[in-house]
This record gives structure tokens, sequence and C-alpha cells, in this order.
């Protein structure tokens, strides 16, 4: 799907633009901090601003001497590239989630959230890793925000902090285990009995 859209959209930059400004669209922003979000080239990234500028996607504005962007909310086509965006961000859609398999030992990880359309969820992404490297944690979540355009709430922990958690059933946890959610990685034999026993 995101193959698509880049095609359809004229390259991955415009893209991943029009994904950011369309999934949050009450959200000013400028120049410099969409190319660090985007991870996208600068020169890149001005030719686009302007094609959608021109187009009236994009309202320009001044902050401090600095040019901030904001999406249009009266765009004509702003629900359809909405629901469009959405639908692209569910998984198996999303390609960076496979850049958590880089960070350690995995031993779980279970999406919710934005990749399953569930407004409702307090978290997006739940990893369980041993000998993990939060700095290849942080690059991963980075391309995964990238690709989706959307800031990813996500929760990191050991086998033995799971462990803790699930005998202490700890709310939050609990909470998201028993809500829409959908599992990627699972190498911990007990969860899907407890998760069962939730369901119950």
């Amino acid at each position: 799907m995101a193959e698509i859209l880049e095609h359809l959209f004229g390259s991955k930059s415009r893209s991943r633009l029009l994904r950011f400004f369309v999934l949050n669209p009450r959200k000013e922003i400028s120049l410099k901090d969409l190319k660090k979000k985007m991870n996208i080239d600068g020169r890149r990234i001005r030719g686009d601003i302007n094609a959608l500028r021109k187009i009236d996607f994009i309202i320009e504005s001044s902050r401090k001497k600095e040019k901030c962007y904001i999406l249009n909310e009266a765009f004509p086509y702003y629900i359809e590239l909405r629901n469009l965006f959405i639908k692209a961000n569910t998984h198996p859609q999303c390609k960076g989630l496979k850049r958590i398999n880089e960070i350690g030992r995995i031993k779980l990880v279970m999406i919710s959230g934005i990749f399953l359309n569930y407004d409702k969820s307090r978290l997006d992404i739940l990893v369980v890793c041993d000998d993990m490297s939060r700095t290849k944690l942080l690059k991963a979540i980075d391309v995964i925000e990238a690709e989706i355009g959307k800031e990813v709430r996500y929760m990191a922990m050991t086998s033995e902090e799971l462990n803790y958690r699930l005998d202490m059933m700890d709310r939050f946890l609990i909470d998201f285990l028993g809500s829409p959610n959908d599992v990627v990685i699972n190498k911990v034999p007990k969860l899907q009995k407890f998760i069962f026993n939730l369901q119950k």
C-alpha cells in the first residue's frame, strides 16, 4: 500500500508529507521539524511543500520569524485522504515494524491503536525483549513514525518485567491485552492462555 501511495502522489516524500498533515490536522509545524520527523532531504521537501501550498492543501504562517505549515481542513478531499491513509497504516502494511526485530532477543510484539484503527487504545506497540538496545529501539520507532506520519505510543520491557506485571495484574497491561490487538511475534508460552482467561 505504501508503494501505491508513493506512485499516486509522486514520491515517498510527498506521500509522507500528505500523510503527516492529514493524520495531524491541527498540528502547526516548521520546515526544520518536518525534515527531522519525516527523514526527508531538505531540497525535496521544499519543492513538495510549495506544490502542496499551490493546491491549498496546507496553509503557511509565520512563528518567531520561522515559516510554519498546517493542514487546510477545508481541502475538498481531506476526508477521502484521511480514510486512505488510516487504511494504509494498518498492519501488515507498515514495513517499519520489521525494524523491531533488530533491537535484541524479541519475545513479544503486539500492536493496537493506530495500526488497527482503534482510537481507544492508549498503546500502539507493546515490545518484550531481552538484551534490548535502547538506541536501536528508538531508531526503529523513529522509522515507524516517519512512515506512518504520526507519533507512536509504545511500551518496552524485559521478560522478567512482563512476568512481574502479569503476576501483579498490572491494570495498564491488562487493559491492553484485553482490548483489540494483533500479535506480531509471541515467544511467551503462557501469554496466550493468560489472554484467553482474560476474555472469558
